[in-house]
């Protein structure tokens, strides 16, 4: 049926569902589950992936945990270095880090000639030494030092490796140091002395140089906060500085000066590769040490330099034809016993213990002091038999106590050694016996007395009888005082001392200086005390100078360096009067008898007047010979350190050439002066001498050609000899 006429309805789609099945939720689709790549590789993984998978996996937990731990190290590793940094001071304060200070030691003449402690010759910077110094010191120590950040991996591998090669740790021996890291070793990682913690300054310096494994990692930790901070050249400046050279030398500065005699900045290129080789072991090469053996290190350092391109191989031929030599002052080496005495009489805070910088006027003489040393040098080479290990010792000395040069021992060019001139206390023999003659001259002696040259016993409480000898076991009968002095008469020697008592002798040689305890028996008088050299040589001094103590001396001013003010000085040494000038004039002619025809004639000196005394003691195991000019004392001692016995050596022998030796070349150039004694007409001599039995007799009393005698000596001399002089010369 059509719907013609009609409106049309409209389409509409046809419901397929009911309402209730239209209220009811579509189910949501099921996810497509993720495929990744790792589980796509999984399925893909054979049976070589199933092997690999836990070494893989592991490998990547290492790494994670890796990258991690070196995160947080960096951080940690920054944080450290950066307050490391924090606590570095200005590079000025770390240029000068002497905890002691230095003491430079001039002559008579105002020459420097020593250095002891620290000595330091002022600051310097790298841009100021000379061009050669610095490349020295960088291609011997440190040849990436200007590009690297304070550690060399590379060095220190390489050390490790030559460390466990030769059986040490790894980090114990060889440290593959860079410049950097040896310069925080030597200022000590910061660390200052503290005399409180530190028992000495070695003790600090050595902990400095531990190398545990802890105190390379701080070692590290310093380098390269000091790279951080510091530039280059600040740090080679600190290191230039510091470092030890040898000779008391902190610093080129001071070695340039110590061995050279000029300032860094003026150093020759084979100068340079001297000083930069002592860096290796300071000691070992020191020139004055061993000269050749610091040339050939010189010559490793200008190889070194040549091929890190420093110099050319002309530059490097030309050095090595013409190597670095000492300067006069490091080559002479000169009064290393003398300047260590020095340094024991100063005031401890101003030489040995200094915290500044000290300068020293001496009494030394260079010249003397060769004088001493090449004459002890031409004896033992010429008349003492090869290997002898016999020990000697000079002293020279003016008449005013001013000590002009010392030798302790054959071994010259020393310091800190046995100083057998001041430290060895050896007993005097017959050298004594001038001064118990000088007490006899002091209390009215003549020089012309008569005694007699006898036996005779002496009873000593407590110790019984005793007898002196003469070392040739015979008598002389009677003789004048100046003869028995000159033929070391022992027994008159003994007569006199109990004449005018020993009491007085004591008193006499203890004023002029012989600072020991002195024999309360008879043997006092022949010298059964002992001394030293220094006192004994001083003690003739004041006979020299008419009578007048003398205190040895070597100071003539100390004085701060820089400062113009003097702290303390002396003039001379003259001291209290000992004896009469007269008493002193003839005891000089006296001595002078004892040279021109007596016991010390090995010592004249042709038309030069000389006054002197032999000493041998007992088995002969010291003998000396002290004597004077004019302008000069001389002593001399000689023995063996272990008082072995010297074979046929007297004071009148060897001891009296060495003196010989040594005024030869110590007045050369100077005019013969007169000595300072009576000049009798004729010299004095007994009118009939008697020969004489060796048996005990009556013992005379001294009196002059004129008929003195004894009782015109004082009354004190009487109450002093008492019963004894009873005993020597009543007979009974």
């Amino acid at each position: 049926m059509s719907n013609s006429g009609r409106k049309k309805p409209p389409l509409v789609a046809e419901k397929r569902y009911s309402k209730a099945a239209a209220a009811k939720p579509k189910p949501k689709a099921k996810p497509k589950r993720r495929v990744t790549k790792r589980k796509a590789a999984s399925k893909k993984r054979g049976l070589i992936g199933w092997i690999l998978f836990p070494f893989v996996w592991t490998f990547r937990l290492i790494w994670r945990l890796t990258w991690r731990i070196a995160a947080v190290a960096a951080v940690l590793l920054v944080g450290a270095v950066a307050y490391t940094y924090a606590q570095l001071p200005p590079v000025e304060e770390l240029l000068d880090g002497r905890t002691r200070g230095s003491v430079t030691v001039l002559d008579r003449e105002n020459v420097v000639f020593a250095w002891r402690g620290d000595n330091f010759g002022g600051a310097i910077r790298a841009e100021s030494v000379a061009p050669a110094l610095k490349n020295a010191v960088i291609a011997t120590e440190d040849k990436r030092f200007y590009w690297h950040f304070g550690l060399s991996p590379r060095g220190i591998a390489s050390a490790m490796r030559i460390n466990m090669r030769e059986g040490r740790k790894p980090w114990q021996g060889h440290g593959g140091s860079t410049l950097t890291q040896q310069t925080a070793k030597l200022l000590c990682l910061g660390v200052q002395y503290d005399p409180k913690k530190w028992k000495n300054e070695a003790d600090y310096e050595a902990d400095c140089r531990r190398t545990t494994l802890a105190r390379k990692g701080k070692e590290a930790l310093y380098s390269m906060a000091m790279e951080a901070k510091y530039s280059k050249d600040d740090i080679l400046s600190v290191y230039l500085n510091r470092a030890y050279l040898g000779g008391g030398a902190r610093g080129f500065e001071a070695a340039s000066q110590v061995y050279f005699g000029k300032h860094a900045a003026q150093v020759s290129v084979p100068e340079a590769a001297m000083l930069a080789g002592l860096l290796k072991a300071p000691s070992v090469y020191s020139p004055t040490n061993n000269l050749q053996r610091a040339q050939d290190r010189a010559a490793t350092v200008l190889k070194l330099m040549r091929e890190q391109g420093y110099i050319s191989s002309s530059d490097e031929a030309a050095a090595n034809a013409a190597p670095a030599t000492l300067s006069k002052t490091a080559q002479a080496r000169a009064g290393g016993y003398f300047v260590d005495w020095v340094m024991d009489t100063a005031p401890g805070f101003l030489s040995s213990d200094t915290t500044e910088d000290v300068v020293i006027q001496s009494t030394f003489d260079t010249k003397l002091q060769k004088s001493a040393e090449d004459a002890l040098d031409y004896i033992f080479d010429e008349k003492v038999r090869e290997g002898s290990e016999a020990q000697a010792a000079i002293v020279v000395m003016s008449a005013d106590g001013a000590v002009r040069a010392m030798v302790g021992g054959r071994q010259a060019k020393v310091s800190g050694a046995f100083n057998r001139a001041v430290q060895a206390k050896r007993q005097t023999g017959s050298a004594f016996k001038p001064f118990v003659y000088a007490a006899a001259m002091d209390l009215g002696f003549q020089y012309d007395s008569v005694v007699v040259d006898e036996p005779f016993t002496i009873n000593v409480p407590g110790s019984g009888p005793y007898t002196p000898k003469n070392y040739t076991r015979n008598f002389k009968g009677e003789m004048t005082l100046t003869d028995a002095l000159a033929q070391s008469i022992n027994t008159v020697a003994v007569k006199v001392s109990e004449a005018v008592g020993r009491d007085n002798v004591r008193d006499v040689a203890t004023r002029f200086g012989i600072d020991n305890k002195l024999a309360n028996g008879p043997a006092l008088a022949l010298g059964a005390s002992e001394s030293t050299l220094l006192e004994m040589t001083g003690a003739y001094a004041g006979i020299l100078n008419g009578g007048r103590a003398v205190s040895p001396y070597g100071i003539r001013e100390l004085r701060l360096k820089g400062d113009n003010q003097a702290l303390m000085g002396q003039d001379g040494g003259f001291g209290e009067r000992v004896i009469t000038e007269d008493a002193a004039r003839q005891l000089t002619y006296m001595m002078y008898r004892v040279v021109n025809d007596g016991t010390g004639q090995r010592a004249k000196l042709g038309d030069r007047e000389v006054a002197g005394k032999t000493g041998t003691t007992s088995a002969s195991k010291d003998a000396w010979f002290i004597g004077f000019t004019a302008q000069y004392v001389v002593g001399v001692w000689m023995g063996y350190d272990d008082n072995t016995p010297l074979n046929g050596v007297t004071g009148g022998g060897l001891p009296a050439d060495i003196w010989k030796e040594t005024m030869v070349r110590v007045t050369d150039g100077l005019a013969a002066e007169p000595l300072p004694m009576i000049r009798p007409a004729t010299p004095p001599r007994v009118s009939r001498p008697e020969p004489v039995q060796q048996q005990p007799r009556v013992a005379r009393s001294p009196r002059g050609n004129g008929g003195q005698n004894l009782e015109n000596v004082t009354e004190q001399i009487i109450r002093d000899v008492g019963n004894l002089l009873g005993q020597l010369f009543g007979g009974n």
